[in-house]
């Protein structure tokens, strides 16, 4: 039985099988700020991967690997915000100047299936931007897709659990995996940065304490509905805010600062080599 758990949970996430209880009634303030903030979330995600894949031929060949990843990432997650989207606006009706639960639940398990794919894609960017030898990266980043793996699956079941209890001992288990990536990055990834040139160096910090940053919004946002009742409409708006918000940053924020790093890369590949043209727009 523990072996099929995990594959059990994992295929559960990904086919979007667990819906959430929508609270029976939310104010007309509390639907419009999670529908623009979706909606805000969209265009982001939306304009970000034009950017990334006109912005990926500025860059060093080795480099656009990297810059290709960041797109996919939003791409994911704005397909995913698009169902989320419109789940949300199913599992409401406007009466009498308030929306009420039209009987049709939320499907906030969209959200998962889309970091099941983009959390460890976000973590092969930071790796793969900068270009480390075959055999180190490949190492790392098996180790952090599989704590990433690791962080979604076990918080799953405390997500989607009406009971305190349960979505404290879940949310603690996904720590776990969590504080393993923040070392690997912060210590086993730190160990690289020496043989960056400095304007590489600094935006590799600021991309790992972006990282640190915006990933830290994901348990305060999971620890909403304990704060404000479980399924409550405060709680669920708080929910929806926090994990929106931090998706923005850890996606379409942390694709442009993998931009920058691979920008700067190649213009210190180009300084090394004095016999090549300066890149265009240099």
């Amino acid at each position: 039985m523990k072996k099929l758990f995990v594959p059990a949970l994992l295929g559960a996430v990904l086919f979007g099988s667990a819906a959430l209880a929508a609270p029976t009634e939310l104010s007309s303030g509390q639907f419009g700020l999670v529908y623009q903030l979706f909606s805000i979330t969209i265009a982001t995600m939306g304009a970000s991967f034009i950017f990334f894949v006109l912005g990926k031929q500025n860059l060093g060949v080795k480099y656009q690997p990297a810059m290709l990843v960041s797109a996919l990432v939003v791409a994911v997650a704005c397909y995913h915000y698009f169902r989320i989207s419109g789940s949300w606006s199913e599992a409401y009706t406007f009466v009498d100047g308030v929306y009420k639960a039209s009987g049709l639940p939320f499907n906030d398990a969209y959200r998962y299936a889309d970091w099941v794919l983009t959390v460890p894609l976000l973590l092969v960017e930071a790796v793969a931007v900068l270009a480390l030898a075959s055999n180190v990266a490949s190492g790392m980043i098996g180790r952090l897709v599989v704590a990433a793996l690791a962080m979604i699956v076990l918080g799953y079941p405390g997500e989607i659990s009406l009971d305190t209890g349960t979505r404290l001992l879940w949310g603690t288990l996904s720590t776990i995996p969590f504080v393993y990536i923040i070392y690997t990055l912060f210590v086993e990834l730190g160990k690289s940065l020496d043989r960056q040139p400095p304007r590489v160096q600094l935006l590799m910090k600021n991309l790992r304490l972006l990282l640190f940053a915006s990933w830290g919004f994901y348990p305060i946002a999971y620890l909403m509905p304990l704060v404000f009742g479980s399924f409550s409409a405060d709680g669920v708006v708080a929910l929806q805010v926090g994990y929106s918000l931090a998706d923005m940053i850890a996606k379409a924020g942390f694709g442009t600062l993998i931009y920058f790093i691979a920008l700067e890369k190649t213009k210190a590949d180009n300084e090394a080599k004095p016999g090549n043209l300066a890149m265009a727009g240099d």
